[in-house]
């Protein structure tokens, strides 16, 4: 537990790293500005909500789809971003970010996912209903 536990908070960081990193060339911002903390607090919410729990994927492997189109478009823009631009500010971050992307996805019980249906009642359901 403690291991996948600790993947989830590294995950978090990378997140972090990558909106930071894309809001002070973007917007000019040594804070982050209020339209990428709002982004910042959605992907939160959303690892919050993973079905997977503390074993999930990267987010490029999941076949789930948990963001809604605007977010996930706005997180596509900062990860093409700041991918590319990690190595050299947050090599850790980065080294494991890509380790992580090579695992596969464990499988999901479909009582798993509308199980956290509940818990997200005004929120996309992960799997797209």
């Amino acid at each position: 537990m403690v291991r996948e536990a600790r993947r989830v908070r590294r995950e978090r960081a990378t997140v972090r790293a990558m909106v930071k990193m894309y809001c002070a060339v973007h917007h000019a911002s040594d804070a982050l500005c209020p339209e990428c903390r709002q982004l910042l607090e959605y992907a939160d919410r959303r690892l919050d909500l993973c079905p997977y729990g503390t074993d999930k994927p990267s987010c490029t492997n999941c076949p789930i789809h948990c963001y809604r189109p605007e977010p996930r478009e706005r997180m596509r823009d900062v990860m093409r971003f700041a991918g590319p631009r990690m190595a050299g500010r947050h090599p850790y971050l980065a080294a494991m970010h890509l380790l992580d992307e090579r695992r596969a996805p464990p499988p999901l019980a479909a009582a798993d996912r509308s199980s956290k249906r509940a818990d997200d009642p005004g929120e996309e359901s992960p799997d797209g209903d």
